[in-house]
């Protein structure tokens, strides 16, 4: 039988061996509720203290700037309502782009509805995906209270100028968050060096757990609390701490820190290889996202011709894993959001394809693809019934 080849890493991870054992524990052996005062408790509080310390360092913010959450989703939501609801203008004024993840995107547009937020403006992007400072600085009015702009794109992998726009924001003293779920694996989160007030990350893109994420709050932030009930979390985050999740959160950002360069240089160079293959081996076939400031594991291609679901569920039979772009639209027939908002056509972005490889990918999983791919294109490309506008 064939190995099964897993390419769908930004849609989540396998959870790392070193990560397991050490949250293993906190399941049956240090079970205490960790706002508990008894030994149980403080055991378990001493591991969350210990995780969080963890957190803060690679992010290089203090462990009280450290907000547990059940993951990216709920951060996204914390850090647009929590400002929302924070700041006394009278009319409010948020920045984002047409590409953000659907926490950030759909939280806007429920927020004005409600009527909470009044208005809202997505900065255009170029056909990288790449927003521009200075359209977020022609955008900035007298009512903007936050600017967020994901740190690097989820489906096509583009990396965002953060440490630009984060100066724009501060130039004008608006808060600035960026959503760096997809970015904490491969990407420098050093706080200072990017200039944020705000960050989102989860545990399961990195080989962390599922349902576990944080919110870095820089110090000083005007920003509320939207989960409300006991003072977990410095009151900032009510409900009874994840504490095995927590832990693997942690352990998992430690091993990110660890060969981290290596890591991606490997991981690029097989990125590579897909890329340059598949666009050799396939004809009329387009790269999405920018060539070169893109995540090591990203390669989001455009095939004319075919529908991406069907690539998906053919390679499957294969035993090889892909997607058509976020694991959060995976089910809709709409075209992705992010390749239309690149200028890429609706008939062209339903054959889009994403591959994201992880530190276990091999260069023999990357040749069963370029084997595989084409024959599939090839027999889908038959069987259409038409032929589609190609306009990329």
């Amino acid at each position: 039988m064939q190995k099964k080849i897993y390419l769908d890493n930004a849609a989540s991870t396998k959870v790392d061996e070193r990560v397991l054992k050490e949250m293993l524990p906190y399941f049956n052996k240090v079970y205490g509720n960790a706002s508990s005062l008894h030994q149980w408790g403080q055991d378990a509080r001493a591991a969350v203290d210990l995780a969080r310390e963890k957190v803060a360092k690679f992010l290089n913010c203090s462990p009280e700037e450290v907000i547990f959450t059940s993951g990216a989703t709920e951060s996204d939501n914390f850090a647009v309502l929590g400002v929302i609801l924070a700041s006394n203008k009278e009319k409010k004024h948020i920045i984002s782009s047409p590409i953000e993840h659907h926490a950030v995107e759909e939280t806007l547009k429920f927020w004005k509805e409600k009527g909470l937020l009044d208005s809202y403006s997505l900065v255009s992007v170029d056909k990288y995906g790449i927003v521009s400072p200075k359209d977020v600085e022609k955008a900035i009015t007298p009512d903007t209270i936050l600017v967020s702009i994901m740190y690097a794109n989820n489906e096509v992998g583009t990396i965002e100028p953060i440490s630009e726009i984060s100066k724009i924001a501060k130039k004008y003293n608006i808060i600035f968050h960026t959503d760096a779920t997809q970015a904490a694996g491969y990407l420098d989160c050093n706080i200072e060096k990017l200039g944020i007030d705000l960050l989102s990350l989860s545990g399961h893109k990195i080989y962390g757990p599922k349902g576990i994420g944080a919110l870095y709050i820089r110090k000083g932030t005007c920003i509320n609390r939207i989960q409300i009930g006991g003072s977990h979390e410095f009151e900032m985050r009510a409900g009874t701490e994840n504490v095995p999740g927590i832990i693997g959160l942690g352990k998992a950002l430690e091993l990110v820190m660890e060969g981290r360069k290596e890591r991606n240089e490997k991981i690029t160079k097989l990125r590579d290889k897909l890329i340059s293959g598949a666009s050799i081996k396939i004809k009329n076939s387009h790269l999405s996202g920018h060539p070169k400031k893109r995540l090591p594991n990203n390669a989001n291609f455009a095939f004319e011709n075919v529908e991406g679901e069907s690539i998906v569920m053919s390679l499957d039979l294969e035993g090889i894993a892909s997607s058509t772009g976020s694991a959060c639209t995976s089910k809709s027939l709409k075209p992705s959001h992010v390749l239309l908002a690149m200028g890429i056509s609706a008939e062209l972005a339903h054959g889009s394809l994403r591959f994201t490889l992880s530190k276990d990918t091999t260069e023999r999983d990357i040749d069963r693809v370029l084997k595989v791919l084409p024959k599939i294109i090839t027999r889908l490309r038959k069987m259409a019934p038409t032929k589609l506008n190609s306009k990329h």
